[in-house]
Formats: structure tokens, C-alpha cells, sequence
């Protein structure tokens, strides 16, 4: 009974204690819902570095919103998000009409819209808010960012459940899926499904930034979802692997965070880092048993 009040007192008693601590989690535990599924669509698609670009191109959004009505949620998240469906829009269309592929493009405006970003917040506010935004404070959610994160999570969680099988072929086999949409008369179902799924990144991304900033913001949708996919086969699998890793990368930075006074938002994603390096290591597509097959096979 004592190992047990120790281990309550350590683990729970500090969300018991502290509504900022229970909001903060709360958060983490949505985002862990929302995001980290995505990050495994984004891996299927081999589009792994897409996100990151998304989470940075985001930022000169969130710096006009800044510039116009200061740290307001809703200003910073409408900017972010209109900011990032516009990058979206201009890789697509350099891609379309050039020879670079979309991964080059954006990464090209990327790097350019986050310079940006970074000089329109620093010319008008102060280090502070600057650091505010790329690097988050999850302790700092109110309600009115917690609202937002849940709708966010929830929105894309019955998204992906609606379009399941749409989002699989558009991973998988987008040419089955644009023969099949021509013959049901549209012919644009592919790009559809592509569209939505892109829209939902960029929105979690934006509902992100508040807690991890816009510099971390993918690190809770990436490593779950990479680390998953050294666990399972089946996407269904890796798809519940990928949000419960991310929540308890959440729960557990929260938890090292209030004991040793460090930074939330980077101590959750170097858990998140953790729990991929275990499953580097032992994960059945990991190192130990790839290593212990070896002989077997060789025999």
C-alpha cells in the first residue's frame, strides 16, 4: 500500500493539485488523438519531411495575426492556418507548372516563410513573445486553447474515420482510386481525399503551436507515428500505437517537466524521442530482433 500512495503521490498528485497541470495534460492527451494518426497517413505517403515544412511555413500567419491583435488565439490560429493552406497551394502549383517536384518546393518556401515569420515577430514584439511562439507553453493552455485543441482532435479524428478507406487507397494505390472516382463520374476523388487530408495537417499543426511552438509542433505527430510503424503490419495498428505513444510521451514530459522545472514543450518531444529509440531497439523491425534472426536465418 505505501509503494502505491509513493507512486500516486508522484504520478497523480500533481494533476490532482493543479488545474494548469490538468489542462496541459488534457491538452497533450487531444493532440496525441489528432495528431499522431496523421503523422502515420504523412508516413504511408512518404511525406514525413512534409509536415515539418507545414509546421514551420505556418509561422508568417501567426506573426500577421500577432502584428494585428497580439497574442489572441483565434488571430494566431486563423493566421497560421491561412498561411499554411497558402503554402500548400504554391508548392502545388509549382510542381504543377515546373519541373521541381512538391517536396522541393516546399521546401524552398519553407525555409523563406519561417526567416519571415521570425523577422516580422521579432520587429514587433519582444524576445519573449518570440519565444512564446516557436517554442509553446503547454502549462500555459486556457480554456479558450484548450477548446480549440479538443475541436481540432475531434474534427480530425471523425474525419479519418469517415474517409478511412478513401485516405488507404489515396496512400496506397491513387490510381485505383482516380479510375474509380472516373467512373463514378467526378474524377477528382484522389485530389479530394488529398486536399482534406493535407487541410486536417495544417489544423493540427495550428492547434499544436500554442503547446509545443511552431519549431516542435511535429514532433509529436512524427515520432509516434515513425516509431509505430516499427511495431506493426497493419495501419490500424499502427494508427492506435502512434496516438498511445504520443499520449504517454505527453503524460510523461508533463511529469519530468513539473519535477525538475524544465520546459514542457521540448521535454515531451525528447520523450516522444525515447519511446522511438526503444522501439529502434527492440520493436520487431527494430536492431535486438533483427539481430537475433540473424543467425537463425543464416542457419
Amino acid at each position: 500500500m505505501s509503494a502505491w500512495l509513493a507512486f500516486q503521490q508522484f504520478a497523480i498528485a500533481p494533476f490532482q493539485e493543479f488545474a494548469f497541470m490538468r489542462r496541459a495534460l488534457v491538452a497533450a492527451l487531444a493532440l496525441a488523438l489528432g495528431s499522431a494518426p496523421l503523422g502515420v497517413l504523412l508516413t504511408l505517403r512518404r511525406m514525413s519531411l512534409f509536415g515539418e515544412a507545414l509546421s514551420h511555413a505556418v509561422l508568417p500567419g501567426v506573426a500577421v495575426g500577432f502584428i494585428f491583435f497580439g497574442l489572441s488565439l483565434p488571430a494566431l490560429s486563423i493566421g497560421g492556418f491561412i498561411a499554411g493552406v497558402l503554402v500548400v497551394a504554391v508548392a502545388g502549383w509549382i510542381s504543377r507548372h515546373t519541373e521541381l517536384k512538391e517536396d522541393a518546393s516546399m521546401a524552398a518556401i519553407y525555409v523563406v516563410a519561417l526567416a519571415l515569420g521570425v523577422i516580422l515577430i521579432s520587429r514587433h514584439g519582444t524576445q519573449l513573445d518570440l519565444l512564446h511562439i516557436l517554442f509553446g507553453n503547454v502549462l500555459g493552455v486556457d480554456s479558450e486553447g484548450l477548446l480549440l485543441i479538443a475541436g481540432v482532435a475531434t474534427v480530425s479524428v471523425l474525419l479519418i474515420a469517415a474517409m478511412y478507406r478513401g485516405l488507404l487507397l489515396e496512400s496506397f494505390d491513387p490510381a485505383y482510386l482516380f479510375a474509380s472516382s472516373g467512373r463514378a463520374g467526378s474524377g477528382r476523388g484522389g485530389a479530394v481525399y488529398q486536399q482534406i487530408f493535407l487541410m486536417l495537417v495544417v489544423l493540427n499543426l495550428v492547434a499544436s503551436f500554442q503547446t509545443l511552438g511552431t519549431l516542435m509542433a511535429v514532433g509529436l505527430m512524427m515520432l509516434p507515428a515513425v516509431s509505430a510503424r516499427l511495431w506493426h503490419d497493419t495501419l490500424p495498428a499502427q494508427l492506435l500505437n502512434s496516438a498511445a505513444q504520443a499520449a504517454a510521451a505527453g503524460y510523461c514530459g508533463l511529469l519530468i517537466s513539473y519535477y525538475a522545472s524544465v520546459p514542457s514543450g521540448p521535454v515531451i518531444i525528447v520523450c516522444a524521442g525515447g519511446f522511438y529509440a526503444l522501439s529502434l531497439l527492440f520493436a520487431p523491425r527494430g536492431w535486438l530482433p533483427r539481430l537475433l534472426r540473424r543467425p537463425h536465418l543464416q542457419g
